[in-house]
């Protein structure tokens, strides 16, 4: 009993003691925020280098507005939805798997890769060779052959008398890629070479050079340079677990043990589950784990609500853009005035009032297609155009001919006549299409504005001053 209720006694205190260093800084929708994760997110967004940093006074508004955002999301149980549960669950297993991989899985695997390059080089060991490759086609006629044979002969008793065969390799040698190291080949092991190349020089002993061999690229004269037994383990550690690494083998070990979990509980959990319980684990053990797993999850919920509510609504919403242009018409007005039409380039003078005549009748944004349809509908490019709403310096043929400025225009070659066609705007866009890119944007802004204020109203929120100070100042 006593023993009983020492083990409570001590578990509260931990529990205490656990709050005291991780205090409740703010409650969000009924839930509690701890310092540390408000630390996590502020110290990462507004590290050195970040342009616009904020002032922990300033972050709060931002970090309140997220989390408002989040709770909407699992309001809306968008955290149900499969295509969240795959894409999160896709990511958190990439994080998860590699920290569930010790240095000694890694140690083994290194170990078992070695073990498998000694049984594969065989007793017979390790080669180096240099060799000289005179080419011959596959197809090569019997003339060819002769000529060949000739040669490589030729090479050979110079080689027997006294010739230096690293400087006639770089000189006669048809293998440019081991010509140019003197004929030196790397070291290699049985498999690797043509079948009559191999036999040739595992016959060798070192120093020893080959008569000339024929294999089917070519002529062959083979010199060894050295031959060995694969070094021990200890030598080959640290470039076998290089390589590891930058096979990404870690997780592929990672995942092998989880399918062996799996495979040992005969049924009682998924591969699935058993992510689920190793991510759960991993971060009670790991903050900076756990800060990442969460930031994830919420960040594809806000992803997700955020999408739907406010910048795919407002890119698709045309009435919508084009309402809050005409309240906003003036936020658009331009300085300088515009030229909204084409510059283009034909080939003959009917083709400039055919041109005109084309668009004359349709909505500017019809333009493009009717003039690719009715001009360059089939492999013939018969009119270039360039069609927008040109600023004094966008375009030298719109400088000259509409804004009436000393520019040269360079010719096209093959289209010999110039032509503008459209109208100047003065003061500002005709309507929200001239403008669509600010407008959608500006729309956007709109929309988020309502949606965070909608949210403030919905949902309770409450921030502690005090452990708000303690942000970044606490031991």
């Amino acid at each position: 009993m006593i023993k009983h209720l020492l083990s409570a006694v001590m578990l509260l205190a931990a529990v205490a003691a656990h709050a005291q260093s991780d205090p409740v800084i703010m409650t969000i929708n009924g839930k509690p925020v701890l310092r540390s994760e408000f630390e996590y997110s502020y110290n990462k967004n507004n590290s050195e280098g970040v342009i616009d940093k904020k002032t922990i006074d300033e972050y709060v508004d931002l970090f309140v507005n997220y989390k408002l955002k989040v709770a909407a999301a699992l309001d809306a149980r968008y955290d149900t939805l499969t295509s969240f549960k795959e894409e999160f669950a896709q990511y958190r297993d990439q994080q998860v798997r590699p920290a569930i991989v010790t240095d000694d899985d890694m140690l083994a695997e290194a170990h078992q890769i070695y073990d498998n390059t000694v049984k594969s080089i065989g007793p017979d060991g390790l080669i180096q060779a240099r060799h000289i490759l005179l080419r011959l086609p596959q197809q090569a006629s019997a003339e060819e052959q002769r000529a060949a044979k000739v040669r490589i002969d030729s090479i050979y008793q110079a080689l027997l008398a006294g010739a230096d065969f690293a400087d006639l390799a770089s000189k006669l040698s048809q293998d440019p890629g081991s010509a140019r190291q003197g004929g030196l080949l790397p070291w290699a092991q049985r498999g690797q070479f043509f079948q009559e190349f191999e036999d040739a020089a595992y016959a060798l002993k070192t120093g020893e050079m080959s008569k000339p061999i024929e294999s089917p690229v070519g002529y062959h004269i083979i010199k060894m340079e050295g031959r060995k037994m694969l070094e021990p383990f200890e030598f080959h550690k640290e470039s076998i677990l290089q390589f590891m690494e930058q096979r990404d083998m870690r997780d592929q070990i990672a995942l092998r043990k989880v399918n062996d979990r799996v495979a040992q509980s005969a049924g009682k959990y998924t591969q699935a589950e058993l992510m689920d319980q190793l991510a759960d684990s991993l971060s009670e053990k790991d903050m900076e784990m756990k800060n990442l797993i969460r930031e994830y999850y919420e960040g594809l919920l806000l992803y997700e609500i955020s999408n739907n509510l406010v910048w795919d609504k407002a890119a698709k919403d045309e009435a919508g853009q084009e309402n809050y242009f005409k309240k906003n018409k003036k936020k658009y007005a331009w300085k300088e005035p515009r030229f909204k039409g084409i510059a283009y380039h034909v080939k003959d003078k009917d083709q400039v009032k055919a041109v005109k005549k084309c668009v004359k009748k349709l909505p500017f944004a019809d333009w493009n297609e009717a003039l690719r349809t009715t001009f360059n509908g089939d492999s013939v490019i018969r009119i270039r155009v360039e069609k927008g709403i040109f600023r004094l310096g966008d375009n030298a043929l719109v400088d000259s001919a509409v804004f009436k400025k000393d520019t040269t225009v360079t010719k096209l070659k093959d289209y010999p006549i110039d032509a503008v066609y459209g109208k100047v705007l003065k003061k500002g866009p005709e309507d929200y299409t001239d403008v669509r890119g600010l407008v959608t944007a500006d729309y956007q802004d709109q929309l988020e504005k309502e949606w965070v204020a909608s949210l403030r109203r919905k949902y309770r929120f409450s921030v502690n001053n005090e452990v708000l100070k303690t942000v970044n100042k606490h031991e």
